[in-house]
């Protein structure tokens, strides 16, 4: 059975599928990569799906991506997703993250989160900010069909130390996503904010209760709201008060200015004494973003760093790996941009 199902995968990476209409197709040959499929050729095909045809991918190829019996998402089988990401590994895991289902991807990274310990809690903030509403409930959900326990209860009872509180808090929550606002509302939270910084111990703002509950529940243009009242009431930028809590800091960047967030974040990844963490980074952003709001960071990259960003993973990056990423990038800004 084993067999059966890695020889359907070798196959599927090999042909393009009729449902996504795409005329090329993969050519084979004894020297073309990956048990003969055609590396570039597979990738240039890849990189210019939309969700829709992602999304058309997995259902055609259901000997690969299994219906979940409970939810609406397609999962990969257990063993070739292994198999994909030891035989993909030169890709550093593009191609498996661009294929699979974004429910499923978030809930598995953030299991590689909780096993990694505190150096990677930034990732579970990162998840849980970053995502709309129901994409945070999709990954919840999707985790639950994974690993047969929620993701909640694994962050309550894995996290160590004082992250614990708002870690739990971020991944349980369910933002209201529209686009009213209440005055009186956004006044006192900045007045509380503040209170709270102001008085309490720098070491443990991130176990305040009033701002775990204002970071956690407020939606993001709540909270957008709050950030700009906080700088005109007091004279002064919440991130300077909040000092070393990178924590705080980072649910902020999150959930207020995610392209000011991942292109610090992809700073990080592309510079030469980037840990393992940080250099995952790089294909987790750029995959993940794509058709998000990709135009956005790498605009934000170009004015943070002076480097235009597919430039920069020209740089850093080799191969079809390259080519990749780069065109992810690419393709989400206007003709004729770098």
């Amino acid at each position: 059975m084993a067999s059966k199902l890695l020889n359907i995968a070798l196959a599927v990476f090999a042909i393009v599928l009729p449902a996504v209409a795409m005329a090329t197709e993969f050519t084979v040959g004894d020297d073309q990569g990956i048990f003969g499929v055609d590396e570039k050729s597979m990738l240039e095909i890849l990189v210019k799906w939309q969700p829709e045809h992602l999304s058309t991918f997995r259902n055609e190829t259901s000997s690969i991506f299994l219906k979940d019996e409970r939810f609406p998402f397609e999962k990969c089988e257990e063993i070739l997703l292994k198999f994909l990401k030891r035989e993909f590994k030169r890709f550093k895991d593009a191609v498996v993250q661009w294929t699979m289902h974004p429910w499923e991807r978030d809930a598995r990274m953030a299991r590689k989160a909780l096993k990694r310990g505190r150096q990677a809690y930034g990732l579970l903030i990162e998840l849980a900010c970053t995502r709309s509403s129901d994409e945070l409930l999709g990954a919840r959900r999707a985790y639950q069909s994974l690993y047969s326990e929620s993701i909640e209860e694994d962050v309550a009872s894995q996290v160590d130390g004082i992250e614990r509180q708002l870690l739990v808090a971020l991944v349980s929550s369910y933002r209201y996503d529209g686009s009213k606002t209440n005055d009186r509302a956004i006044k006192l939270d900045t007045q509380k904010l503040e209170k709270s910084i102001s008085i309490g111990d720098k070491k443990q703002l991130i176990k305040d209760e009033e701002i775990v509950r204002i970071l956690t529940t407020r939606s993001k243009i709540h909270l957008m709201a709050v950030i700009k009242c906080y700088q005109e009431t007091f004279n002064k930028n919440i991130i300077e008060d909040l000092d070393e809590e990178s924590s705080l800091k980072d649910t902020i960047y999150c959930l207020c200015d995610p392209p000011q967030y991942f292109s610090k974040i992809l700073d990080s990844a592309t510079k030469a004494n980037a840990n393992k963490n940080e250099k995952e980074a790089l294909t987790r952003v750029i995959v993940t973003r794509a058709n998000v709001d990709m135009k956005d960071i790498a605009e934000e990259y170009d004015r943070q760093y002076k480097t235009p960003l597919a430039q920069k993973i020209e740089d850093v990056a080799l191969g079809n790996y390259k080519d990749f990423l780069v065109t992810l990038v690419q393709r989400a800004l206007p003709k004729g941009s770098d």
